[in-house]
């Protein structure tokens, strides 16, 4: 697939994107002196590229009441079983992130909890899934980075 170019709207564009998903089109086209109509085409052509793939929401689990953080790596019998237990851990909503990993995990997962205990619970729920050997865990003490903007912003300037 041809490696698509972006020019320097573009790049103003996803960098104003990037730092809120929700900027009116006409917001972007005041601050970039453009019609909002070039902005919508622009984004238009930069989905359909598949380079926007959507926007997200960003949430204060701490408000919500889910800061407790913790990372499961979980080993599995056979490594035939880890699609079968990805289908399992994706049915525990406090699961949040999933990787199929090389080295001492075969699947390595970050949870989100209310506490000590809910977390406790939600550790137990992998560990029961049929094909999990046993899981090891690790509490984070605090999230000091959780920013994709920068890395966002680094890519879209190297394209």
């Amino acid at each position: 697939m041809p490696k698509f170019k972006l020019d320097d709207v573009d790049h103003k564009i996803l960098d104003l994107l990037i730092d809120n998903t929700r900027i009116p089109f006409t917001d972007i086209a005041k601050k970039l002196e453009i019609s909002a109509g070039t902005v919508h085409v622009r984004v238009k052509k930069m989905e359909e590229a598949g380079i926007i793939t959507g926007s997200s929401l960003q949430v204060d689990y701490k408000k919500l009441g889910y800061s407790f953080i913790a990372y499961v790596g979980v080993f599995i019998f056979k490594t035939s079983q880890t699609q079968f237990v990805l289908e399992r851990i994706s049915e525990i909503p406090f699961v949040t992130v999933a990787h199929v990993t090389t080295g001492k995990f075969n699947i390595f997962c970050k949870i989100r909890a209310r506490d000590t205990a809910h977390a406790k619970d939600v550790i137990y729920q992998i560990d029961d899934i049929e094909g999990v050997s046993r899981t090891e865990t690790m509490i984070s003490m605090e999230e000091s980075i959780n920013d994709k903007k920068r890395l966002l912003h680094s890519i879209f300037n190297e394209i």
